[in-house]
């Protein structure tokens, strides 16, 4: 392979490794989830709208009223579905709020007859069976090792607002990606402003540390993350996007073991096996 081959693989490697590590950098802020997600939202949004400017990629070309009013609906569904995440990492392991995270293909799979009339076949229902079956066994073993129900919810309600933002994108039809995100992560920070001032997120002290954190989880997680990712797309087969996609929950679960010390039980890994392998063969049948 050459070298101009190789880079959008390691440019797409690298993404999905840097997005695996959100779960440990949310361990190292200790702010509200609502509060990090805003700062994700701002602070990646400028970034990508500076990099889009830099690039001379045009923002809001094309863009009529209905796909404004989808973006708005992207963004305030992409804000929500942050601070459910980040809420789950705060109260079960990493490991298995990225799991439970990581049930939304098989929710898609199961609603996509509602939403888009596509047709439940014989091998989607096993997948998403055996998704629910991976599932059982995380909270399980979750809440055996202390900890608790809430943080299996938030994980799935993640999961379910993840889908959110899948479906409403799929309503977007076509558009520049890098435009798509710089406008849902700005609605998303505009969204969950007022939520922040009636919770009175905005008070108390931001301490060297923790300013720092917030800029990595936005500029790296958000900013350098995308335009890694996007900017791979065009290099890639649809069907290598998919394989490598399953590398963010498996790097999540390896970050959680080496940094954090998380367990990888037996029941883990069966159970990250059933949902990462569900949604794999699912996407291999839509491929």
């Amino acid at each position: 392979m050459k070298k101009t081959e190789q880079q959008p693989y390691i440019m797409m490697i690298t993404s999905l490794l840097i997005m695996g590590s959100i779960g440990i950098i949310r361990r190292n802020i200790p702010l509200s989830s609502g509060l990090i997600a805003f700062c994700r939202g701002v602070i990646g949004s400028l970034f990508l709208a500076a990099f889009c400017r830099l690039r001379r990629i045009p923002v809001w070309r094309g863009i009529d009223r209905k796909k404004l009013i989808l973006l708005a609906c992207g963004g305030a569904f992409l804000g929500i579905n942050w601070i459910l995440l980040f809420e789950a990492y705060n109260n079960t392991s990493v490991a298995a709020a990225t799991l439970c995270y990581y049930m939304e293909p098989s929710i898609l799979l199961l609603v996509s007859p509602l939403v888009f009339s596509e047709r439940l076949t014989v091998r989607k229902l096993i997948c998403a069976c055996a998704a629910v079956l991976g599932m059982v066994l995380i909270s399980g073993v979750s809440l055996h090792e202390g900890g608790s129900i809430r943080g299996i919810a938030y994980g799935l309600a993640a999961a379910c607002f993840y889908t959110l933002i899948v479906i409403t994108n799929k309503k977007i039809g076509k558009m520049n990606a890098f435009s798509q995100t710089v406008i849902e992560l700005a609605a998303s920070a505009v969204i969950l402003f007022p939520y922040l001032l009636a919770h009175g997120d905005f008070q108390g002290s931001l301490n060297i540390h923790d300013g720092i954190m917030l800029v990595i989880a936005g500029i790296i997680h958000n900013g350098i993350a995308y335009v890694l990712y996007f900017g791979s797309m065009s290099g890639l087969k649809a069907q290598t996007i998919s394989a490598l996609a399953y590398l963010d929950p498996v790097s999540a679960l390896v970050f959680a073991a080496v940094f954090l010390q998380e367990p990888l039980s037996l029941p883990v890994i069966a159970g990250a096996v059933l949902i990462i392998g569900s949604a794999l063969a699912g996407a291999a049948q839509e491929a």
